[in-house]
């Protein structure tokens, strides 16, 4: 096997560690949920916690690499990773299960942009629309296995066991990264590390997220707000300082680049989306219609086979039509899917929840693969590590700001319908149609990356992609 394609695999490893902890918890959280007593805003920080701790890390990426070498800084966050996600399945609390989904994301948080700066620095802007569409069949695989194998665990054994399942595919990862990555010597050039720029960021999405936790709460709406406001606040305050900074934390100077931009909302309005209906789709399966933890796990099959055929159509496709095409028909299809959800009324409802599911699982995996092959594409290689850092906190922040939204959205309804407790079967029918009402919120939200593509030079992109494969034809 040749280097590149090593580097490639344990990018691609990491990559599969990071989204199994995305999604192998969403199945367990009703059962989490009853362990604990907590709330489902509180519950939202099971999964927050774990993107929070991945997103405050991600901007440290490439400048650990420079001092430190991609190859230590690689594996030091594997031990860390696998250290917090031991005391994950050890919580006796729910602070304590939060405590360490923060230091599990602060640990698993380097995998993703140090891997993807290695692998991309080794293929061409031609050749990573194929490299593209193995990350994104990686995307695929860990999304269909980890639910439908986590609510096997969860039935069998306990919700424990989801977090001790993946110790020991981090030890895999750990022992090739030893073994088959190069040593890379520090820089020559040591750049001083943005700290204001580092802790204004990590403020700034704290107070955003724990605002939007608390709108959701009836009786805490205006510390909501008012958190809200400040993490708002906060964060136009880091973004004046990166602009001035010659050497900012995270160089938002690259946002610029239209193709980038574009890519990171379109991420953010269906897979980030997709990840809230996800959460709330759970509890309304679960908790309201009475399906087991191994039934709704196994609807992320046909979402997985779905996922397939779009990743399939972005690989042979995006050099020929572009990403334009593939954002439209995917947001679309996307948003037809969750449509599909409020349709849903009973439990065990194949046909229209196997539709559903595919139908996301195919227009999620077209707009994210498009984004994926479309971001960097007029990124400098000397950018990468900074453009990748970018790339993946938006990415985390997009499933993060996914699962709150949509969990604010719900816990206003239910307020508003006087709904206390989602699971009282009294309630049963009036709980049924706010969680309808959600579905279709979140299916209308498709128009607004339909509207983001339109402005994309779909004919420039095309010419560039033609050239650089006319070039690498020429003797």
């Amino acid at each position: 096997m040749s280097y590149r394609k090593k580097v490639a695999a344990l990018y691609l490893l990491g990559f599969f560690v990071d989204l199994v902890n995305m999604f192998i918890a969403n199945v367990a959280y009703p059962d989490i949920a009853r362990a604990f007593d907590a709330s489902i805003a509180t519950l939202a920080w099971v999964g927050n916690a774990y993107i929070l701790g991945l997103t405050l890390v991600i901007p440290l990426s490439a400048w650990l690499a420079r001092r430190h070498g991609s190859k230590n800084i690689f594996m030091l966050s594997l031990a860390v990773f696998m250290l917090a996600t031991l005391g994950a399945g050890t919580a006796d609390t729910i602070s304590a299960l939060i405590a360490w989904r923060f230091v599990q994301g602060l640990g698993g948080g380097l995998l993703i942009p140090l891997g993807q700066t290695m692998a991309y620095r080794l293929y061409r802007p031609d050749e990573r629309a194929g490299l593209s569409s193995l990350i994104m069949l990686v995307g695929l695989l860990a999304p269909a296995l980890s639910p439908a194998l986590g609510g096997l665990v969860v039935d069998a054994l306990s919700w424990r066991w989801i977090f001790f399942l993946t110790v020991p595919l981090a030890a895999l990862t750990l022992l090739l990264a030893w073994h088959w990555l190069r040593p890379e010597p520090a820089s020559a050039v040591r750049t001083p590390l943005d700290l204001a720029g580092l802790a204004s960021g990590a403020l700034a999405i704290a107070l955003a997220l724990l605002g939007l936790t608390m709108l959701g709460e009836q009786a805490h709406h205006t510390m909501g707000a008012v958190l809200l406001a400040a993490g708002l606040l906060v964060f136009a305050w880091h973004v004046r300082g990166a602009l001035r900074n010659a050497h900012p934390i995270l160089d938002l100077r690259l946002v610029r680049d239209p193709l980038l931009r574009v890519s990171m909302l379109v991420y953010l309005l269906v897979p980030g989306v997709f990840m809230g209906v996800s959460l709330i789709a759970m509890f309304c399966l679960q908790t309201v219609m009475g399906m087991s933890a191994s039934h709704t796990g196994l609807l992320m099959l046909p979402w997985s086979l779905g996922a397939f055929l779009g990743i399939s159509l972005t690989g042979k496709n995006f050099n020929r039509v572009g990403p334009r095409p593939l954002f439209l028909s995917g947001a679309l299809l996307h948003g037809a899917g969750i449509a599909l959800l409020a349709g849903v009324s009973q439990p065990l409802q194949w046909p229209p929840l196997m539709a559903a599911y595919a139908l996301m699982g195919l227009g999620g995996s077209l707009t994210s693969s498009a984004a994926q092959s479309t971001a960097f594409l007029q990124t400098a290689d000397a950018q990468l590590g900074e453009a990748s850092a970018l790339w993946n906190i938006g990415r985390q922040i997009s499933f993060c700001f996914g699962v709150a939204l949509l969990s604010v959205l719900l816990n206003l309804l239910l307020g508003l319908n006087g709904i206390a407790d989602p699971g009282d079967p009294a309630m049963s029918a009036r709980t049924t149609h706010v969680f309808h009402l959600c579905f279709a919120i979140a299916a209308a939200s498709a128009v607004l990356p339909i509207l983001l593509c339109m402005r994309i030079g779909n004919a420039d992109i095309l010419r560039r992609l033609r050239m650089q494969s006319h070039l690498k034809t020429q003797p």
